[in-house]
């Protein structure tokens, strides 16, 4: 069986068992169960794994605790950030989960051990609230124990049926793509309220390349609205992973996003010393201000929602937002998360974020803050991007690049709105579309109805107006029409009309005759 067909294969299991164990429990809720359960699976045979070293003598789960020493345990949450005890382990919980009349209160237990063996730790902030959504005692599965139990294990028994394979580098991200995937999945039944948490793997991949192409290292990647963390992950997916040398960086204001972000990078086998997702609101209370500049950026930004703006007056002194000398009207922050990502962006680096395409083009606050950037010469590239993209959103979004490196002062637009493929109820880039996309972005080359470089001055001309249809022409479908030809052809017909009535006249006198 290839990959791919395994990973279908996965998937497919994976999605039959949300539908069988959820019940009368809304999906988009219910997805916390399935996906902390995996989350379970993953972190006890990870840990086993670490424990037992390749020994195949050693068999963690069939250990007592009480063989534990301080010492044991100590190494252990230096080095994965958490402990997990042979009782406590995913295998012998499922394995007799439909007779446990206490599962509920058991898994609730034994997630507030996982999470409290970190306290003391540098690992303490990354692992405190990991099952926090995860309610074993929550009415959503039942309204009594027994109910209760019963759901839990079906969980549990569902996601220990899955064959994930050996824990080797081939698997690991096989187990992450299966996570991906119920999230992709209940995003796109769950409209806007699952969608905006979620960027789809093929927009994350351009994203991701656009952001590192052509450098050879980045010190760390950020993203400042993170959400369940793809952005990221898709940077280490396709990237070495010493390439971003000091790790993962993100902060989301929604707090069960911001616990998946966290519970994706060690489905991910990203060491919890090798990121920091943090939680809060960017624009207001930004967490990373210290570890900037970041040579590599990547976000797709709630798109125009309020913030304080105006109302605050010391927004206007930030140094995230005072060089630009305005800021972002009070019911669009889209311009604020930008000039935060441009803010903490170092001077080798890029940022790729996704853009709501009105930005570009409405006038006041929003037109002032195009004329800082691009007067500054920050502007690469604007992408046009095709409609419906995304879930729980049909709008045709565009990606703005930022950089402060930039040997001319001219900007390229792109206009890959033509770049689809349907599939499902949304469309997708596949990977022939995001090459396309590169090599114009590579080149900055002309290419008729795709992709021109204007000079800045011209854009200054143009009211600072940075729309993709106002610089690439828009291909002509209508239908050419030879003159030359046309006029022959009614020239041919003028003349059989002639010939017609002549002979139609001919017949008439002959009858009249």
């Amino acid at each position: 069986m290839t990959s791919t067909q395994q990973r279908a294969a996965l998937q497919r299991q994976i999605w039959q068992i949300a539908n069988d164990v959820r019940g009368a429990v809304d999906g988009w809720d219910f997805k916390q169960y399935v996906l902390g359960a995996l989350f379970y699976r993953f972190i006890s045979e990870n840990f086993t794994n670490y424990i037992e070293g390749g020994d195949e003598s050693i068999h963690y789960a069939g250990l007592g605790d009480e063989v534990i020493t301080p010492e044991i345990k100590d190494d252990a949450i230096k080095t994965k950030g958490y402990f997990i005890y042979p009782s406590q382990l995913f295998v012998n919980i499922a394995g007799n989960a439909h007779d446990n009349d206490s599962l509920n209160t058991d898994l609730a237990e034994i997630f507030a051990a996982i999470e409290a063996s970190a306290n003391g730790y540098p690992s303490e902030s990354d692992i405190k609230g990991l099952f926090a959504d995860f309610d074993t005692t929550s009415n959503r599965l039942g309204s009594t124990v027994k109910e209760k139990n019963a759901r839990l294990a079906a969980v549990l028994k569902g996601v220990a049926g899955l064959d994930f394979g050996g824990f080797d580098a081939s698997h690991i991200d096989l187990f992450g793509d299966a996570y991906e995937f119920l999230i992709s999945n209940y995003a796109a039944n769950a409209g806007k309220s699952g969608g905006e948490f979620f960027t789809p793997q093929h927009v994350s991949r351009l994203i991701a390349r656009l952001a590192m192409h052509k450098q050879s290292s980045v010190n760390k990647i950020y993203d400042p609205a993170c959400g369940s963390g793809s952005l990221l992950l898709q940077a280490k997916k396709h990237f070495d992973a010493h390439m971003i040398e000091e790790g993962f960086y993100g902060q989301e204001i929604n707090h069960t996003t911001y616990n998946l972000a966290r519970m994706n990078m060690f489905l991910h086998n990203i060491n919890y010393d090798k990121f920091d997702i943090q939680l809060g609101n960017t624009l207001i209370d930004p967490r990373f201000g210290d570890e900037k500049p970041f040579d590599a950026i990547v976000s797709n930004p709630p798109y125009s929602v309020k913030w304080p703006g105006s109302d605050d007056p010391t927004l206007i002194n930030d140094e995230r937002f005072a060089p630009a000398g305005v800021l972002a009207p009070k019911s669009k922050a889209d311009f604020a998360f930008v000039l935060h990502a441009l803010s903490y962006l170092s001077g080798k680096g890029r940022a790729a974020i996704v853009c709501f395409p009105g930005i570009f083009y409405r006038g006041g606050a929003e037109k002032k803050i195009r004329q800082y950037l691009v007067d500054n010469n920050y502007v690469e590239t604007v992408i046009a991007l095709a409609p419906n993209l995304f879930y729980g959103t049909t709008i045709a979004v565009n990606i703005l690049v930022l950089a402060k490196n930039k040997t001319d002062a001219q900007t390229q637009f792109i206009d890959a709105g033509d770049l689809f493929k349907k599939e499902t109820n949304n469309n997708i880039l596949t990977d022939g579309h995001i090459e396309q996309i590169m090599q114009a972005f590579d080149s900055k080359a002309h290419v008729d109805h795709f992709a021109i470089t204007v000079d800045n001055e011209k854009i200054a001309e143009n009211d600072y107006n940075l729309s993709v249809s106002s610089y690439v022409e828009a291909k002509d479908t209508r239908e050419v029409i030879d003159i030359t030809k046309l006029n022959a052809e009614i020239k041919t017909t003028v003349e059989k009309i002639d010939r017609l009535r002549a002979e139609i006249e001919a017949i008439v006198a002959e009858i009249e005759a």
